[in-house]
């Protein structure tokens, strides 16, 4: 097990002396992040916390299996909390209205893994070197000595996997086959995991994963793939906006495709755009700092303002710029 980081004895003291505790994710909660939020909210419950778990977006479709309680819900007003712990969350905006409920608290402590996370919290346990949130909130549990039974290990084993792409991202390091393989042995069902998450779509994301092949476009040689997403592409699919999760890596794995974007146009003037990269070249983190965004340098994205053919010639020119740096 790798040495007990110092940060990590301040946020186990604060937990100590705290009782009522609100753990908060990102909106638009992907499988690392649910499974984070899940996976620390039961091992909290256990140690006799009053643990509350709230996301401004519910779980997609596809994690719902992880949360049988239904403990994963929508903010509420009016609460007080002696601790609010936010998970794979890189800026507090990134809460949503979640981070407009959770105001009066004693302690903010924020346990992420991304590069460009702005260190809001009152206690920050930030390494981008973990490829997922979940390895951190495994190894917080594993130092403090809290049970990990088979509920909390699956919640983890998802978190990792799905932002490892299932173990495929160049991201996925040698510690993380241990994690997965410890987080088995306590109990997760691999094979149901893998099914629900991996081989088990609603009709609806399948309608939307035809609209990506229909319309995707391709430009700079083939290196650039982007396709859009409108409310009427939602409409038309009877899909959620959950339901687009995973999309761009159809884009991704196109051969000749080094960086795939995803246009969303979540309301009118506001663009919301996601990006890949397939090499260590192109750092996507950057690019999305550039409008304000973050992530990884594999994984990125940002919402921006503008009138959408205006963000897409800008968007589109930082990824040409980009490459041809790399060049």
């Amino acid at each position: 097990m790798k040495p007990r980081p110092r940060i990590v004895d301040r946020i186990l003291e604060a937990i100590r002396e705290s009782h009522t505790i609100c753990v908060v994710g990102h909106v638009r909660p992907d499988g690392d992040c649910v499974g984070s939020q899940l996976a620390l909210g039961l091992a909290l419950r256990a140690e006799g916390k009053e643990v509350t778990v709230w996301n401004e977006d519910p779980a997609p479709t596809k994690l719902a299996f992880l949360d049988p309680e239904q403990l994963l819900r929508r903010p509420e007003a009016g609460r007080e909390f002696d601790c609010v712990i936010a998970t794979d969350a890189a800026t507090y905006e990134r809460l949503g209205c979640t981070g407009e409920h959770v105001t009066r608290r004693r302690v903010l402590i924020n346990i992420d893994h991304h590069a460009s996370n702005s260190r809001y919290g009152d206690i920050n346990w930030v390494s981008p070197r973990e490829p997922s949130t979940g390895e951190l909130i495994f190894r917080l549990l594993k130092f403090a000595g809290w049970p990990i039974s088979p509920q909390i290990a699956g919640c983890l084993f998802a978190a990792v996997s799905t932002d490892t792409g299932s173990f495929q991202y160049p991201s996925t390091r040698p510690s993380t086959f241990v994690t997965a393989g410890e987080l088995v042995k306590r109990g997760a069902n691999l094979g149901e995991i893998c099914q629900r998450v991996y081989h088990s779509y609603p009709l609806a994301r399948v309608r939307l994963v035809r609209q990506v092949f229909l319309h995707f476009r391709l430009t700079d040689r083939d290196r650039i793939a982007y396709f859009w997403l409108r409310p009427q592409d939602f409409a038309r699919a009877g899909a959620s906006r959950a339901d687009a999760e995973g999309l761009i890596d159809h884009l991704r794995a196109i051969e000749p495709v080094v960086v795939a974007c995803v246009f969303e146009e979540t309301e009118p003037g506001t663009i919301r755009i996601s990006l890949r990269s397939k090499s260590d070249r192109v750092d996507v983190n950057q690019i999305a700092g550039a409008f304000g965004g973050g992530g990884h340098p594999a994984a990125a994205g940002a919402r921006i303002i503008g009138k959408p053919l205006s963000v897409q010639r800008r968007v589109l020119a930082a990824i040409r710029n980009a490459l041809r740096a790399a060049s």
